[in-house]
C-alpha cells in the first residue's frame, strides 16, 4: 500500500522545509518514500506544494490525489481540498475549518520557543501521529538532523514535535499508513545524484549561470568543492559558461556546465565550437516548459530535438536521459567518460520533475573513481592535434609539454592550423563524423519492462520511466498485458535493439512530457515505427501512473 502527504502553502513559508523534514524522518522508519515538488516562479506568495509518497514497496513517481493534506494557508486549503482522496484528511494551520482539522502550528511554535521558525516541526509531529507512527521516531531523527546546531535547537524542535503529536492524539492512526519495510534510509534527489556522478567522475571545473531546474547541481557541487577539489564558478551568463568549459577542456581539465532551455540557446555557438575543436565537454540540460521563459519552475520533456540538432554545422554527440535517480548518477559518469573518449560534446537531459524528485535508495557506488581522460602523455614535438586516428579519434595531448597543441575554430589541417583547402576540409569532417560509428556501437540499448510478449507497448524516455512503469503494473494487475520500452540514451539510438523490442506489437504508445511526441518523431525518422499513439502531458506537471493507465483505456 501507499499514501501521499501533500504539504502546501506560499513560497517562503517553509513548505520545502516541512516536506524535507517529513521525508527524512519517514525514510528513517524504513518505509519507501518518493517526493516531488510543484512551485511557482516567485520568491514569496503563490501556491507551492511538496508531495511525499510513502509505501511498503518501491515507488517510482507521484500521484494526483493525497491522503493527507497539510495546508499552511487558507488558500492552499481551498484550492487543494479537492485533491484529497476519499477518506483522507486535511490538516490546517489555523482554527478548525470546514472539513479540516485545525492545528495552529505557527502559534504553538511561538508559544513554545518564542519564534515561528519551528512551526514545521509542530506540523511534522501532528503528521506522524495522524499516520499512526510513534513521534519518538521523529524525535530521534530531529536529534540527528539538528545535532550540529546545538542542544537548544534540538530541544526546541523535540518539544514542538511532541506538542504537535499531543494536539492530534485523539485522531492517531486516522490515515492508514504503510508498515516499515526495511527500505534504505538514504534519501537522494536527482540533482544530487547528477552532482555526485560529476564529482566522482573527476570533474574539476563546473561553471553555470543559475537557471531552474539546473541550479541545484551548481549549488550541490559548490558545497562539495573542497571535498572533491572542484573549482565551481558562477558565470556571468551562459555564453561565458560554455566558453570557459571549452577552455578548461582544452587544458585537459574534465569540465561540465548546466543550464535550462533559454540558457542552452545561448550556449549553442559554444557547443559548435566544442564540436569543431573536438573538446570533451559535458552539458546538463534541465528541461522546463517553453517557448521563451515559459513556465520556468515547471517540468517538461520538450528539448530532445533541440539538443540533438543544436549547433551550426554537423558534428557527433551523445545524449543521455536518465529515468531514475540511480541513473542520474550512472549516466552522468557515462556522459563524462564518453566525452573524454570520443573528444566530442555529450549531454545529460533531465527535467524539473527528476531533478527535484527525491527517493530513498541504496548507497551509490562511489568506488569507481575518476574516468579515463584518454590523454597522450609526453607527446613529441611533431605532434598533430587532429591527425586521423582510430575511429576518427585523434591522439589528444594538452598544452605544456614539448608538443604544440594548436586548435582553431575555423576548419583546419591535421596540425590544427586554419585552412581553406577543400580536400583537408573533407578529410577533417569525415574524421569527426566517423566517431558516430563508435558512439553507435557503444549506445545503451533500450530496456524492456513487463511481459515480453505483451501486444501493448509503452515507449518512454528519461523521467517518464517511473510513471509509465506504474501504469504497466496497474494494467497487468487488471489483466491487460502491457510492457514498456525505456530509452535512457536517446542519441545515438541502438536501432537493432529497438527494432527487436518493438517487434510486431499491435499497439505502440509513446508516453512523453511534450505536445508533439519528440522521441516518436525521432523514431519515425529512423524508421523504427510507423503510425502509433501518443500520450502527452505538457501543462507543466509530471505524468503519473494512474493517469497513463486511465488514458490507455480498457483496450488490451
Amino acid at each position: 500500500m501507499d499514501i501521499t502527504i501533500r504539504v502546501a502553502g506560499e513560497a517562503g513559508q517553509g513548505v520545502k522545509t516541512t516536506g524535507s523534514l517529513l521525508e527524512g524522518a519517514l525514510a528513517g522508519l524504513g518505509v519507501h518514500v518518493f517526493s516531488t515538488q510543484s512551485y511557482m516562479s516567485r520568491i514569496r506568495g503563490g501556491l507551492n506544494w511538496f508531495d511525499i509518497r510513502v509505501g511498503d514497496g518501491e515507488l517510482f513517481g507521484g500521484k494526483e490525489q493525497a491522503e493527507l493534506l497539510v495546508a499552511l494557508t487558507s488558500s492552499a486549503l481551498d484550492i487543494l481540498r479537492e485533491t484529497v482522496a476519499e477518506g483522507g484528511v486535511a490538516l490546517f494551520d489555523g482554527p478548525p475549518a470546514d472539513g479540516a482539522l485545525g492545528i495552529e502550528f505557527t502559534k504553538v511554535a511561538k508559544e513554545l520557543t518564542g519564534s515561528a521558525i519551528m512551526a514545521n516541526t509542530v506540523a511534522a509531529g501532528a503528521v506522524f501521529t495522524l499516520l499512526g507512527y510513534e513521534v519518538q521516531a521523529l524525535c530521534d531523527y530531529l536529534r540527528q538532523a539538528f545535532g550540529g546546531k546545538g542542544e537548544q535547537v534540538v530541544a526546541g524542535n523535540i518539544r514542538c514535535a511532541q506538542r504537535g503529536a499531543e494536539l492530534v492524539g485523539r485522531w492517531k492512526g486516522t490515515v492508514k499508513s504503510p508498515a516499515p519495510a526495511g527500505a534504505p534510509r538514504q534519501v537522494v534527489t536527482g540533482a544530487e545524484a547528477i552532482a555526485r556522478g560529476a564529482a566522482t567522475a573527476g570533474v574539476k571545473f563546473y561553471t553555470a549561470y543559475p537557471m531552474t531546474p539546473s541550479t541545484p547541481v551548481l549549488h550541490t557541487l559548490a558545497g562539495w568543492a573542497d571535498q572533491y577539489g572542484i573549482v565551481v564558478e558562477q558565470a556571468e551568463d551562459e555564453i561565458a559558461a560554455i566558453n570557459m568549459v571549452c577552455g578548461a577542456a582544452y587544458a585537459g581539465v574534465p569540465a561540465m556546465t548546466g543550464t535550462s532551455g533559454g540558457g542552452f540557446a545561448l550556449m549553442v555557438e559554444g557547443v559548435s565550437l566544442a564540436g569543431m575543436l573536438e573538446l570533451p565537454v559535458t552539458v546538463f540540460v534541465g528541461q522546463s516548459p517553453g517557448p521563451a521563459t515559459g513556465l520556468p519552475t515547471r517540468t517538461a520533456q520538450q528539448d530532445l530535438l533541440f539538443v540533438l540538432y543544436a549547433g551550426h554545422g554537423e558534428f557527433p554527440r551523445a545524449i543521455y536521459a536518465p529515468g531514475t535517480i540511480p541513473q542520474c548518477f550512472e549516466l552522468t559518469r557515462r556522459a563524462i567518460q564518453t566525452a573524454q573518449k570520443y573528444q566530442t560534446p555529450t549531454f545529460i537531459l533531465a527535467d524539473q520533475f527528476l531533478a527535484d524528485a527525491a527517493k530513498n535508495i541504496p548507497p551509490l557506488d562511489l568506488s569507481a573513481g575518476p574516468v579515463d581522460r584518454c590523454l597522450v602523455a609526453n607527446a613529441p614535438a611533431g605532434y598533430r592535434r587532429y591527425a586521423v586516428g582510430q575511429g576518427g579519434v585523434s591522439p589528444r595531448a594538452i598544452p605544456g609539454g614539448e608538443a604544440m597543441v594548436v586548435v582553431d575554430s575555423d576548419e583546419h589541417t591535421a596540425d590544427g592550423h586554419l585552412t581553406e583547402d577543400l580536400a583537408a576540409r573533407v578529410a577533417q569532417q569525415d574524421k569527426r563524423m566517423s566517431k558516430l560509428d563508435g558512439l553507435s556501437a557503444e549506445a545503451m540499448s533500450p530496456v524492456l519492462y513487463g511481459p515480453p510478449g505483451a501486444q501493448t507497448l509503452l515507449v518512454t524516455w528519461g523521467s517518464t520511466y517511473g510513471p509509465a512503469r506504474e501504469a504497466v503494473d496497474l494494467r497487468n494487475a487488471a489483466g491487460r498485458p502491457t510492457a514498456m520500452l525505456h530509452f535512457a540514451q536517446v542519441w545515438p539510438i541502438d536501432t537493432a535493439a529497438a527494432t527487436a523490442a518493438l517487434g510486431q506489437r499491435s499497439r505502440v504508445v509513446f508516453v512523453e512530457g511534450n505536445q508533439t511526441g519528440q522521441l516518436r518523431t525521432l523514431c519515425r525518422q529512423l524508421r523504427l515505427v510507423g503510425d502509433c499513439e501518443l500520450i502527452a502531458r505538457y501543462d507543466g506537471l509530471p505524468l503519473v501512473g494512474g493517469e497513463i493507465a486511465e488514458r490507455l483505456g480498457g483496450r488490451p
